[in-house]
């Protein structure tokens, strides 16, 4: 087969750490490997396909770009549809869907617009099939066709992941707001942490939650692969070989170390939740990687003796109660409240709960890095820490940061009285 220009969507802000990634899985460079807006390009094979889908924690799939070609109208569409083999990468035995995103697209209608890309694909077949042609399934096709449209640019791809690859297969218990396993191995990645590195460094999260950054942090320790545990939709297009894949498998479970060169490190308030990040753990062959225990933010001492970093998606407003004030005592120290069923904290957006954390932090935690991915571009303010780093990344629609706070050990800076006059 020809090579192939393949396309791996990811969150915003996350574009060089998966170029990096995919340069660390392929070796490309250069020309043949390019970050683009929302993804990398990659100029690969199909061996690469499958082995990005395999390996890759950053990308959303792995598509491969069949069509690129200027439209006005849905008539251009199908024209475009119709001049791509089909046949060449699934028969009529397969289902398969159309998926439509648009940016400024003219079109008045994506419905209208993916059911011309799914009557070329029907016609097609017909014309070369004795009228057979494949069946649409909305639900669990077998095959996604994704068309991507612009203002005056339609690009069609054809999906080798199926199932969005944040889905491990190891998930099943989970909190009221999970973090995506590709969004925490995003954080994971822009730390820089590397537990291979010449000095590694332990990695804590003091409100695990179900536990996804640590997984994927183990599953990083150990070498196993993201993809180990689920199957793919490239194992039903036409270009598969089941042995190629299989080998492909041997090796990658070959590679996998039997233990962490690093502790590896979880907490949360909520009992619940450990249980959750326990099972969670056990379902992705890590559960004697991670140590895990229930227990307060604002009260945990380090896990160990050796500084290293803190990485944490902290909650807000109403979920600032689940980072977990022990006791009823602190609760009433927070100020919350039981409304509708949910807690509330009712502070200044959860100021006094983050200032007590960062002078717990100064005390007890000094050498340590911690990082906090955070839609609250005040978080530092409210900390009174000045952050060494920001990072930019977008939690699906929810543009955030990840700061970065250096712990060398004092006292929190008080806060200023605020000037007279002025309403607090």
């Amino acid at each position: 087969m020809n090579p192939l220009q393949l396309f791996l969507p990811c969150a915003a802000g996350v574009e060089g750490f998966l170029a990096d990634e995919v340069h660390a899985i392929t070796g490309y460079s250069g020309h043949d490997l390019m970050v683009g807006r929302g993804g990398v390009l990659v100029r690969g094979s199909w061996r690469d396909a499958m082995l990005l889908n395999l390996h890759s924690r950053l990308a959303q799939r792995v598509l491969v770009q069949l069509s690129q070609s200027m439209y006005r109208s849905e008539n251009d569409l199908y024209r475009a549809a119709s001049e791509v083999a089909w046949e060449i990468w699934f028969s009529t035995r397969e289902t398969f869907k159309i998926e439509v995103t648009a940016q400024h697209s003219p079109l008045t209608s994506l419905n209208f617009a993916a059911l011309r890309v799914k009557d070329a694909i029907a016609d097609r077949f017909r014309a070369r099939t004795q009228d057979k042609r494949p069946s649409v399934e909305t639900r669990h096709p077998d095959v996604r066709v994704h068309l991507h449209l612009t203002t005056d640019e339609a690009t069609i791809y054809i999906d080798t992941s199926g199932e969005a690859l944040f889905k491990r297969g190891w998930r099943e218990d989970k909190g009221d707001a999970p973090l995506k396993e590709t969004l925490a191995a995003a954080m994971i990645a822009a730390t820089g942490w590397d537990p291979h590195g010449e000095q590694p460094q332990p990695l804590y999260d003091p409100c695990c939650g179900s536990g996804t950054v640590l997984i994927e942090a183990a599953q990083i320790a150990r070498r196993i692969p993201p993809g180990i545990l689920r199957r793919f939709a490239f194992e039903k297009l036409v270009p598969f070989q089941r042995h190629v894949w299989e080998a492909m498998l041997d090796d990658a479970e070959a590679a996998i170390l039997p233990e962490s060169p690093v502790g590896i490190y979880g907490s949360d308030i909520a009992f619940r939740m450990v249980d959750f990040a326990q099972r969670n753990a056990e379902r992705a062959g890590v559960a004697d990687t991670i140590e895990l225990r229930g227990g307060d933010a604002l009260q945990r001492m380090p896990p160990c003796e050796q500084p290293g970093v803190m990485l944490l998606n902290p909650p807000y407003g109403e979920r600032i109660a689940a980072a977990g004030v022990a006791g009823r005592d602190a609760r009433e120290r927070m100020g919350v409240v039981e409304r509708a069923g949910r807690e509330t904290a009712q502070t200044e957006d959860g100021v006094e709960f983050f200032s007590q954390l960062a002078a717990h932090w100064k005390k007890n935690y000094a050498g340590w890095s911690a990082y906090m991915l955070t839609p609250d571009m005040k978080l530092p303010g409210k900390m009174r820490l000045k952050e060494s780093r920001r990072t930019p990344m977008w939690n699906g629609p929810i543009e955030c940061r990840l700061f970065r706070f250096d712990m060398i050990k004092g006292a929190v800076k008080p806060r200023k009285p605020a000037p007279e006059g002025d309403v607090a």
